[in-house]
């Protein structure tokens, strides 16, 4: 640390009253102040040419910093994907200063600036600690931001609210000694709803949270999913740990990974290839290593996870009635609104209230791109109407979790007048794209503009609603982090001899059918990419049996009549 860099503990923020967020405590603070003067100095010393680009890049990369191809990208971590109104309007005061007027929201529940100056990331560490955030950890070979779900402490098929295990494991796992420098990156998905919200597993480890029969909790862990080069599903390695004894099970997965996972291949180095490559006995070395650790040392106190609980108890939920006569009339009487709420708007556990996920996915637009005035307008929003809380979804859009019935048109009518009440949750307009090659030095093909092409060629509602749920996904290159594997249609564009190919794949799905999609044939030409959509579609309607969604009529039919239909016209 050099030591003539400020290391000064800032007070609390002002946050907003009954935003349920993990507040931090002083030992947070002195902790994200010594980082911020830690890496500042290396920052220095990178501008000054003290340290050349490869000393630096892995203290970067532990810092959330990336150099794309035009500039350094800075991903911001947003813990389970949880902002208050405070944190989201400081994420807009950043992108209006230190980039150009907007962010990028991740499939981790994340946030990314795209064109941050190296000169500029100490202070923006600065701002973003003055709201208690950072960006520690949302790179680099270690556990990434823990993802949940984006209607967690709302949704009635709740089991057990997984926000407080998700805040456990982020305190578990920063800087932990042993798990910094892992084979690989790691990324953990926890849910505690019936329904998976979370795409568990498609990541390194998925917690399910349960309550046994006693009322008492516990956690399902499943492990060794992934997509990228090689796309694998998790596979369940116990149905039952013990709340105390669940980070000693966690401990003892990520110590067998740790000491067995390939170090010297890149492409193999994922947990999910160990896991594969062992079968079985992965879960019996964990359960071998589990029977190891002193157990009082990695016990979960009920005092620790009780007073975690305490961050995110329930606001106070007036006592209102379902369906108001004000939410009725508004529906009967503007047809633009209540197409809205057909597809935004969402049951909530507190009668009178509702969920509403505001989408960033407009007709021609970049999926998950927010200007900062927008996410102004949603911060004022959540403080007027969702207790001052705000969440990220894996799937790029945004969520208002507690909304009164009675106000849902007054957020339609805010959202609307930013740009942000496109009608499309869950139809194929609502895609998953990540940056691509007009950001990422990884890439070789673009998906934005790919996503902007599908959207304008479907922007008609009508035919959106006439197809469907539909989960369209776009990945730039074999990485996968448009997660196109478990796209009900999932796109991949890939260099064939210097020209972008764009491979389809049907079938996928990232929920409770967890499915990898199957690879139709040779790749499309980019300007033939949104024809094959259509083909597509088109297919999907003529063979659909009722009710059947497009994921449904693939299973049924199987990929030869989708297969016959694209090629015959390529």
């Amino acid at each position: 640390m050099n030591a003539h860099v400020d290391v000064t503990v800032l007070p609390a923020p002002a946050f907003p009253p009954h935003a349920r967020t993990y507040r931090y405590d002083e030992v947070d603070r002195e902790f994200l102040a010594e980082r911020i003067a830690e890496f500042s100095g290396q920052v220095e010393r990178r501008l000054a040419g003290a340290l050349t680009e490869d000393e630096f890049k892995p203290l970067r990369l532990m810092n959330g910093l990336y150099l794309q191809l035009h500039a350094y990208m800075y991903r911001i971590a947003i813990p389970y994907g949880i902002l208050n109104a405070t944190q989201l309007r400081q994420l807009a005061m950043i992108a209006r200063r230190w980039d150009r007027g907007f962010g990028h929201f991740t499939t981790r529940q994340n946030i990314q600036f795209n064109w941050t100056k190296l000169e500029d990331v100490p202070d923006i560490m600065r701002a973003l600690a003055d709201v208690d955030m950072h960006a520690i950890q949302t790179s680099g070979n270690c556990i990434r931001n823990t993802t949940t779900d984006e209607y967690a402490g709302a949704s009635p098929d709740e089991v057990a609210d997984p926000r407080v295990y998700a805040e456990i494991i982020r305190q578990w796992s920063t800087l932990h000694p042993e798990f910094t420098w892992l084979p690989r990156k790691f990324k953990i998905a926890i849910t505690g709803a019936s329904h998976d919200r979370v795409a568990m597993q498609a990541h390194d480890v998925g917690v399910v949270v349960k309550r046994n029969a006693a009322g008492e909790t516990g956690f399902e862990v499943w492990a060794g999913g992934g997509l990228g080069r090689t796309p694998v599903l998790a596979r369940k390695i116990r149905d039952w740990v013990s709340e105390d004894a669940f980070l000693a099970y966690l401990e003892a997965v990520l110590r067998v990974y740790n000491a067995l996972g390939n170090r010297d291949n890149i492409y193999r180095a994922r947990i999910k290839i160990l896991v594969r490559d062992l079968g079985d006995e992965f879960a019996e070395r964990v359960e071998a290593e589990f029977a190891r650790l002193p157990k009082r040392k990695y016990r979960l106190d009920p005092e620790i996870v009780e007073q975690i609980a305490g961050h995110f108890a329930p606001p106070p939920f007036a006592a209102l009635p379902d369906n108001p006569p004000a939410y009725a009339q508004a529906l009967d009487g503007n047809a633009e609104f209540a197409a809205w709420a057909k597809q935004s708007v969402r049951a909530h556990k507190a009668p009178g209230h509702a969920s509403v996920t505001i989408s960033l996915k407009p007709i021609g637009g970049i999926p998950g791109d927010a200007s900062a005035e927008q996410m102004e307008a949603v911060a004022a929003l959540a403080e007027r109407h969702s207790f001052g809380e705000i969440r990220v979804t894996h799937v790029q859009n945004l969520v208002l979790p507690h909304v009164r019935q009675e106000d849902l048109f007054a957020v339609w009518d805010g959202l609307r007048t930013v740009g942000l009440a496109t009608p499309n949750i869950g139809l194929l307009s609502d895609i998953i794209a990540c940056p691509g090659m007009d950001y990422c030095a990884l890439a070789t093909a673009r998906s934005i503009p790919v996503a902007q092409m599908i959207t304008e060629r479907f922007a008609s509602l009508d035919r959106q609603l006439e197809i469907g749920e539909c989960f369209i996904n776009i990945s730039g290159c074999i990485n996968a982090c448009g997660h196109h594997h478990v796209g009900h249609i999932g796109i991949l564009g890939v260099d064939k001899r210097g020209a972008e190919s764009y491979q389809i794949t049907l079938g996928g799905s990232a929920t409770n059918d967890a499915a990898i999609g199957e690879l139709v044939g040779p790749g499309f030409p980019y300007e033939k990419v949104t024809d094959a959509v259509e083909t597509l579609l088109r297919t999907y309607v003529a063979r659909r049996g009722a009710g059947e969604r497009f994921v449904d009529t693939y299973r049924r039919i199987g990929l030869a009549p989708f297969k016959e239909a694209l090629y015959a016209v390529a």
